[in-house]
């Protein structure tokens, strides 16, 4: 089995706790926020569900350069269009997946904004911290912010409190 191939399968156990998660998320409240310095509801659930696209571009190109990006985040304005960005940005993902040898994944991936460099380092690292450790780190923000909204919270790993009184 390729990296990419053990990276897939990973990749999409993880979308079905995902989408439990952006299902959830009622974006009436998309302007609040818990602190000031936190994003808002609206702007991390667009972030989850964009982050996929970490994964292709990681594959994809050799370097992220904010200086040359022209990257403007989403704004949905329904569960369906959180969804829809998700999907699409997973099927991108997984493409690239199916897509990338070995060697690909050994070769260097550099972040940087123009000059300044914040890290570079093999393709396989990166999909592993930047791509699928930082998906559910920021899931699990996304959980906590429903939990502070008393929203039920679905579970990931198995059942949340909101689940097992339902037992």
């Amino acid at each position: 089995m390729s990296i990419a191939e053990k990276f897939l399968s990973e990749l999409q156990q993880e979308a079905v706790t995902t989408r439990k998660i952006l299902e959830a998320v009622p974006l009436e409240k998309g302007d609040w926020k818990p602190h000031v310095k936190n994003f808002s509801l609206v702007q991390l659930a667009t972030h989850v569900a964009e982050l996929p696209n970490y994964l292709y571009t990681t594959i994809s190109k050799d370097e992220l350069d904010f200086a040359k990006s022209d990257y403007k985040p989403s704004v949905p304005s329904s569960t369906e269009e959180l969804l829809s960005i998700f999907e699409k940005n997973l099927k991108n993902a997984e493409e690239a997946l199916q897509n990338c040898s070995d060697d690909e994944m050994k070769k260097n991936w550099t972040m940087r904004n123009g000059d300044t460099i914040f890290f570079s380092s093999p393709k396989v690292s990166v999909i592993r911290g930047l791509c699928l450790n930082h998906l559910v780190h920021h899931r699990a923000q996304l959980g906590l912010y429903l939990r502070l909204l008393d929203v039920p919270v679905p579970g990931s790993y198995g059942p949340t409190a909101d689940e097992k009184a339902g037992m």
